[in-house]
């Protein structure tokens, strides 16, 4: 259920971020979702391989991965997000109001 919620809260704020800037609104709610899991996954994987190999001797049951995943996940969405942000507000076009206004600078 709680994985639900942030499938609907991550692709709610990335959709607005998108239609904000002009671009492709379902595609970046889809990815700012696949972000969130892909960095749970791949977190999951090095805390594994780190506990094979340095033996921390961590019990990697399912509920410390996911609780440890969650601020990982989020924390990787945010980042992309404001990577995004800053990106698309730097290279944005300025639009003139009327024709007569362009070249006058």
């Amino acid at each position: 259920m709680l994985g639900l919620i942030f499938i609907y809260w991550i692709g709610k704020y990335f959709y607005r971020l998108a239609e904000k800037f002009n671009q492709n609104k379902w595609l970046f709610a889809i990815l700012g979702v696949v972000v969130y899991y892909s960095s749970q996954f791949f977190f999951g994987v090095l805390i594994a391989i780190f506990n094979e190999y340095l033996v921390l001797g961590l019990d990697l049951d399912n509920v410390f991965l996911v609780l440890i995943g969650i601020p990982i996940g989020l924390l990787f969405t945010y980042l992309f997000y404001f990577l995004l942000d800053r990106n698309w507000k730097k290279n944005e076009v300025q639009y003139k109001e009327t024709i007569q206004d362009i070249g006058s600078e």
